[in-house]
């Protein structure tokens, strides 16, 4: 290899990293000897396996610096965690679709779980809910391709594609007591444009669950521009109508954008209170996000749904309301899904997904890879989980889903409904004897007579 082309191989490798902005957050500082050493060092060998490649590789279409670029970035983010990406024009676009609302795809949320590909959450009214998939379906194959090594990026992209098209899906459902075991199916599934609207079901709960009390229940399937406004249209309906007290369903809620998930709890919590902080490698990731002001809501209790796949945005509430003492917890342990992934602009339609920081709630907890504990913890097996969402959905059901619905009983439901009922009891008693005359010496009844004749109670 000439000097003069590996001279112009390494300026483009060094200006891309400068372009990348790794230069820009040390710019500040001179690097040691030694490690402009081991640059230099690694940055002239990446030049050589490039240079390698196009002089020599069989197939020379596959050998276009942008080609050679696009899946050295792709690897070396991957290798990072499975959250951050480099994002080539398309999925720069989907990212960008998608946090407005609206994209075309299967309707199915995916994450990695136990170093599994698993559905985190089917969206209702897509192709994904309407096909009966359910939470910790573990995706087998995309299209025929194994996804045993495939990065969370590559089956995020092998999912999306243009309306109309289909995709063949091999999926394991779990089956309880039996690790790694299970039903193996296929499904076909044709892409549509999915419409995202993340509250749903608000509704004041019928008197076969809740009794005499109005309790509202809103769930939210995830957090995206529009939920703040969706969720205030939401309270107003059910405050209107006497809502006494709230369930906020957030199982297999994915997450979603950090600001909308701050505006949710900061519903609910006086206006400058610290909801979630981060921390990173570097100061300028250190942040703390507090509620802003907002249109108040009255002071009723809240219950909190959550469940092994409620992650990211639905964590941080639940943690905030948690931590806050404004809310109870109801479920089991949520994902753990606490780092905070920052999406940066390249230029020339390309981007940079990156993880750079991971949440704390507002007791310094963390919470990736640990998750939120429930204040009362009420696991359910798969099947009851199954019952719970046929019995929900919002579409046509076969004769067995039928049949299965019927049997639905949502325990974790009824739990967050007793406990709220308990706690309106016990205020309202509260307030009765703050609000009683105090009792005093000359005011107090004569004292009653014991039947010294009759037997002590006991304990039955």
């Amino acid at each position: 290899m000439s000097r003069a082309r590996l001279t112009i191989l390494m300026t483009a490798f060094i200006l891309l990293t400068g372009f990348l902005g790794w230069q820009n957050s040390h710019s500040a500082s001179t690097p040691p000897p030694d490690q402009a050493d081991e640059s230099y060092q690694y940055t002239l060998l990446y030049a050589r396996v490039v240079q390698l490649i196009r002089q020599d590789y069989v197939d020379e279409s596959k050998t276009s610096y942008k080609d050679l670029t696009y899946a050295a970035l792709r690897g070396m983010l991957s290798s990072l965690d499975p959250h951050s990406q480099f994002l080539d024009e398309e999925s720069f676009q989907d990212i960008q679709r998608e946090t407005k609302g609206e994209f075309s795809g299967l309707g199915i949320v995916i994450g990695i779980k136990d170093n599994a590909l698993v559905i985190l959450s089917p969206m209702e009214d897509s192709p994904g809910g309407r096909a009966g998939l359910l939470p910790g379906d573990r995706i087998l194959k995309i299209n025929g391709r194994n996804t045993e090594k495939m990065t969370l990026a590559a089956a995020e992209k092998a999912l999306k594609g243009e309306t109309g098209e289909k995709a063949r899906l091999t999926l394991l459902r779990p089956v309880a007591g039996a690790p790694g075991g299970g039903t193996v199916f296929d499904v076909e599934l044709t892409r549509e444009t999915i419409r995202v609207a993340s509250v749903k079901d608000a509704r004041l709960l019928p008197a076969t669950i809740a009794g005499q009390d109005k309790i509202g229940y809103i769930r939210i399937e995830e957090f995206g521009e529009n939920t703040s406004d969706e969720l205030d249209h939401a309270l107003e309906d059910l405050e209107h109508n006497g809502m006494q007290a709230l369930v906020i369903d957030l199982r297999n809620n994915p997450g979603g954008l950090l600001d909308s998930a701050v505006d949710v709890a900061g519903k609910f919590l006086p206006p400058n209170t610290v909801i979630v902080s981060t921390r990173g490698r570097t100061p300028d990731q250190e942040q703390e996000f507090r509620a802003r002001p907002q249109a108040s809501h009255p002071d009723y209790p809240i219950a909190l749904l959550i469940n092994g796949y409620s992650a990211s945005g639905a964590e941080i509430v639940a943690g905030a309301l948690k931590d806050l003492n404004r809310a109870i917890l109801v479920g089991e342990t949520t994902f753990g899904k606490g780092s905070v992934q920052t999406v940066q602009s390249l230029g020339n339609g390309v981007g940079l997904r990156l993880t750079t920081a991971k949440y704390y709630t507002p007791a310094k907890k963390t919470i990736h890879e640990v998750g939120i504990t429930p204040d009362i913890e009420v696991p359910i097996t798969d099947t009851e989980e199954r019952r719970v969402v046929l019995a929900e959905a919002k579409r046509p059901l076969s004769d067995e889903e039928k049949a299965e619905a019927a049997k639905a009983e949502d325990r974790q439901l009824e739990r967050a409904v007793d406990s709220l009922r308990s706690i309106r009891i016990y205020d309202e008693r509260q307030a009765g004897l703050n609000a009683a005359p105090k009792t005093t010496a000359a005011n107090q009844p004569p004292p009653r007579p014991v039947d010294h004749s009759a037997p002590p109670a006991t304990a039955q």
